[in-house]
């Protein structure tokens, strides 16, 4: 795990094995960021010209490495794009700076300590270099001997060590970063080792280290209390299911907030099996889980002053002589009957059943994310989950603090005139609908079981929870930890009363 430390060492006087700064366009003008002031100076006020002359730009994502002069006491320096430097009299932004940070910790890999001297004009600022640094260091490795290992250890330069906003900050970034690599953790794992089971002991692990109670409902617990869609789901695979329910609770706190994910540890597809090329990956089904877990653990850390209860809704989808076939009807846990037409619309099946018992306690939200559908994919891309709501003003609240936190998020309706398509003869409803539009269908079969009266919200992360691409900023191949910053700060943001 990555070290932290805030320094109030001065750019050229601090040992490190390098010292990382920024640089951005000015025009057609190459420009040293702020923070970096003693490191132009040690280069005589050449730093931009050498820069230039290795082919730099400024552009975001890019990182130079090249030797230090004497005067500076690391011996390599490395220069992050920060693309078009901020009007005179404006900082530049903090997904700039967490990217920035996130580039330079990747490259780092192998580097036992790096000095970060990026522009820090606030304490804002110093959250998002920290958080950046953090998230781009990490790297999974468990199942491999002869890996490099991350980045070692971030000093924060410019940052204020004694100043309670700027120290807020930094903790506040390492305990949400540590949580969203936990997530990361647990997306990556391999699914004969990620288990329903295996899911419920690290939930409950955790419990045990930061406060929380955890519940856990294993088979025969399902089948007594009548969880019909996470059993229908879980009963083709010789790994049965869990429902796990992981709570946070504030003495003083006002508000509970209620967070659902779908947790398929494995998505064959069932007896809808899926095609080859499209199996690969299905170990990342778990995504919602993952984050709603380490979002519940998150809040604990930072002692919110808000109720925050987490519900992972965990089966493995498999094909088997057990397994829920297409035309069969489940009971689900509300009561209602749905005819599985397509035994590959699983996830909804088992957030149903958790929605419908994470409503009986009554919460203020219940906000449920899952990567549920090919369909958002398709209609957002895979960097930006969408956001379904039965309150538009909540739906905008969320779709405004995603941003803030630098997720891409974008907000989708939920058009009334495709409830018909959910339509079964034979039972209360599908859990199929239009194809067209499939996306917005899955967030109307949703909404179906939460509690009335209860503001709901549901995200689909299937585009941006698993990155099969290069690493990019503090992206990295793999699980990425989806949608946790957004519910941290939605969090927060229901503690203040302000959502």
């Amino acid at each position: 795990m990555t070290a932290l430390t805030l320094s109030t060492a001065g750019a050229a006087t601090l040992r490190a094995d390098v010292l990382v700064v920024g640089i951005a366009k000015s025009g057609k003008a190459l420009v040293v960021a702020p923070g970096a002031e003693a490191v132009d100076k040690a280069f005589e006020g050449r730093l931009a010209d050498v820069l230039e002359t290795l082919g730099a730009s400024g552009a975001e994502g890019e990182a130079t490495k090249l030797p230090a002069p004497a005067g500076l006491k690391a011996p390599v320096v490395l220069a992050v794009g920060l693309g078009s430097a901020p009007e005179d009299g404006e900082s530049y932004g903090t997904e700039v700076l967490r990217r920035a940070a996130g580039t330079a910790a990747r490259v780092l890999t192998g580097t036992k300590k790096a000095a970060f001297a990026l522009p820090i004009a606030a304490a804002e600022d110093a959250g998002a270099v920290a958080e950046g640094a953090l998230l781009g260091a990490y790297a999974y490795t468990a199942y491999q001997e002869t890996a490099k290992k991350p980045l070692g250890e971030v000093a924060l330069l410019g940052a204020k060590p004694r100043d309670k906003a700027h120290k807020a900050a930094a903790e506040r970034a390492q305990a949400v970063a540590e949580e969203i690599n936990r997530a990361r953790d647990l997306i990556n794992m391999p699914p004969n080792d990620l288990t329903p089971a295996a899911f419920a002991a690290a939930a409950q692990a955790a419990g045990k280290e930061h406060g929380l109670k955890v519940q856990v409902l294993d088979e025969k617990a399902l089948a007594k209390g009548g969880y019909g869609g996470i059993l229908g789901v879980g009963k083709g695979s010789e790994n049965p299911p869990r429902l796990v329910r992981v709570a946070y609770t504030h003495p003083k706190a006002e508000k509970t907030l209620a967070l659902v994910g779908k947790g398929i540890t494995y998505d064959s597809g069932g007896i809808s099996l899926k095609p080859a090329g499209h199996n690969e990956t299905m170990k990342c089904d778990m995504s919602g889980a993952a984050a709603v877990f380490s979002s519940v653990v998150a809040a604990a850390r930072l002692g919110l002053e808000v109720n925050v209860t987490g519900w992972l809704a965990l089966a493995e989808n498999m094909p088997s002589g057990s397994a829920t076939r297409p035309g069969d009807v489940l009971r689900m846990y509300s009561g209602k009957t749905v005819e599985v037409l397509n035994t590959d619309a699983e996830g909804r099946l088992v957030l149903a059943d958790a929605l419908t018992k994470a409503s009986e306690e009554n919460p203020d939200a219940i906000v449920d994310v899952a990567t549920l559908t090919g369909a958002m994919v398709l209609a957002l891309g895979n960097r930006t989950f969408g956001i379904m709501s039965n309150d538009d003003d909540y739906r905008t609240a969320i779709h405004e603090i995603a941003g803030e936190v630098g997720e891409a998020s974008w907000p989708m309706p939920l058009p009334a005139d495709l409830r018909k398509g959910l339509d079964s003869p034979t039972a209360d409803m599908a859990n199929i609908g239009e194809r067209m539009g499939g996306g917005m269908v899955a967030g109307i079969f949703l909404q179906e079981f939460v509690g009335e009266g209860i503001t709901w919200a549901h995200l689909d992360i299937a585009g941006p929870a698993f990155h099969e691409g290069a690493p990019y900023g503090y992206t990295p191949k793999g699980g990425t930890g989806s949608s946790v910053r957004t519910l941290v700060k939605l969090a927060e943001r229901t503690a203040a009363g302000e959502v």
